[in-house]
């Protein structure tokens, strides 16, 4: 098949966050002695992602934080609390990326509005782009994956209850994968899986029975 006959690769595609895969992190000082350490499973979200350009990416995510683990249930429910995260009252964080500042092919600054406990602020996100590849396990769908870091302070956000006991500087570590969209797939999700395998495109079908002799 000639070149000009093949059909356009679209430039952008859009994925879902698979939330069981994707986990956010957070760091903080715990009175001078360690730094505590709580993991959200759960989070959902949208993004259109480009590998060949990131100025492109649009990004939306929600984080459940009433699935806040610190690794002890009566530590969960303090900082869920009203005078922490009021997870009752606010029970989700957002973040939604505004501009893409890019690195290099595998790295990328990340800026969007994070809102936390009631209160919008700008956000730097720090991303690593890990891979995009059909995924080896069933349903085999395109994936793509990213690592992340930020650092906030939880005192912008009206967080600022326990002040001698939990440090003011949080850090945030993200493991991030997002499956293709089944509205967004088309003809060239299977040249791409059988790309990502090793495997030629499949041949068109020859005759079985030789034509009619004149």
């Amino acid at each position: 098949m000639p070149l000009s006959a093949m059909p356009a690769r679209a430039a952008s595609a859009a994925y879902e966050l698979d939330p069981v895969h994707t986990r956010v992190m957070i760091a903080v000082e715990h009175a001078g002695f360690s730094k505590a350490i709580g993991t959200v499973s759960g989070s959902s979200g949208h993004l259109q992602f480009d590998p060949e350009d990131w100025t492109t990416a649009k990004l939306e995510v929600s984080v459940p934080l009433q699935r806040l683990d610190l690794g002890d249930e009566k530590w969960n429910q303090a900082v869920l609390a009203r005078n922490l995260l009021d997870a009752e009252q606010f029970p989700t964080a957002s973040f939604v990326s505004t501009r893409i500042e890019p690195i290099d092919p595998q790295h990328a600054s990340v800026y969007g509005t994070l809102t936390l406990h009631g209160v919008a602020k700008e956000v730097k996100l720090e991303v690593t782009f890990n891979a995009l590849k059909r995924h080896p396990l069933p349903p085999f769908r395109r994936t793509a994956g990213f690592s992340a870091t930020a650092t906030l302070s939880r005192a912008e956000f009206g967080i600022d209850a326990w002040k001698s006991v939990i440090g003011d500087s949080v850090e945030l570590r993200l493991e991030v994968e997002a499956t293709r969209t089944r509205k967004d797939a088309d003809d060239n999700d299977q040249h791409d899986e059988e790309h990502d395998e090793g495997q030629p495109p499949a041949a068109t079908p020859t005759p079985t029975t030789e034509p009619a002799k004149p």
